[in-house]
């Protein structure tokens, strides 16, 4: 019976895990065994490189500004991304007028394409007609070469990226204080806590199981721009603008050395693998699941 029960338990299982071996762990490996490959020339095979790719790699300056650019961008869009989050979905939540035409407002940015978000922010940035750059000229301040400087190239697109994904992450927080016990709040109100104390002692800590899926997703998504670099910067100017999801397309499709892509999509894999470890070894500590 117990045999029975453990085959039927693993043909439930099976679709599942057959999809994410196709999708996910074939891929993965067929990406490692390739970048230990130079490329193939003409007709003749793929010959065995080693670690070869991954010591040009090493050499590759444009690789270490790819990667300079993407940690900044990291480092930069994520917090402000969630922390511009939770204040809307805080102030949402509350008893205000027009609240669901705010939400709604709010929202609005990750409904639209990403296409379409790219040539939006591609006007807002022109240097001649720009919505940005006719705004600061109404105060008497020079235009700026948004996409066209390399001061500004990564600045803007972090810009963007915040204001597309703010709204994204606030539907989680918004769906987590929705669903926090109200009888909490009225007894600390009665014990006399301020708003303040509530916020840091009660909020923070029961919304830190959304914190952790929101902190997740935006770190996945700041190592996997690609659409919006594109259509506005195509990494530069001077790869000002580079990241490294960006560099591996180049390489794959523009350079068309799969082989040294595929050394780059190691890399990141194993970044993304530490970044994942180090965010639930930390956080999960903190969190009060109920």
């Amino acid at each position: 019976m117990k045999r029975l029960s453990w085959l039927h338990a693993w043909l439930m299982l099976l679709p599942a895990l057959a999809m994410l071996m196709a999708f996910t762990h074939i891929p993965a490996l067929t990406t490692i065994w390739h970048s230990l490959f130079y490329p193939a020339r003409g007709s003749e095979p793929e010959e065995f490189a080693g670690l070869d790719n991954y010591r040009m790699m090493l050499d590759d300056d444009v690789f270490w500004q790819a990667l300079n650019n993407n940690l900044w961008y990291a480092l930069v869009t994520v917090p402000a991304s969630m922390v511009l989050a939770l204040a809307m979905a805080l102030w949402v939540n509350g008893k205000i007028r027009g609240r669901s035409a705010l939400r709604l407002a709010y929202f609005t940015p990750t409904m639209l394409p990403m296409i379409a978000v790219a040539n939006i922010w591609l006007f807002f940035y022109s240097p001649e007609i720009g919505l940005f750059n006719k705004v600061l000229g109404w105060f008497g301040v020079a235009g700026i070469n948004w996409l066209g400087d390399t001061d500004w190239a990564l600045p803007s697109l972090m810009l963007m990226t915040i204001w597309k994904e703010a709204g994204f992450f606030m539907i989680f927080y918004l769906a987590a204080l929705q669903a926090l016990d109200r009888d909490i709040y009225d007894a600390a109100a009665l014990e006399g806590a301020s708003r303040w104390y509530r916020f840091r002692r009660l909020t923070l800590p029961l919304l830190m199981p959304t914190t952790l899926f929101v902190l997740v997703n935006a770190v996945l998504n700041a190592f996997k721009l690609v659409d919006h670099l594109f259509i506005l910067t195509k990494g530069g100017p001077n790869n000002a603008s580079n990241l490294l999801l960006y560099y591996i397309y180049e390489n794959a499709f523009s350079f068309f050395d799969a082989n040294y892509a595929a050394t780059l999509t190691v890399v990141l894999l194993a970044m993304l693998i530490l970044l994942a470890l180090l965010q639930f070894g930390v956080l999960e500590r903190r969190i009060h699941y109920r």
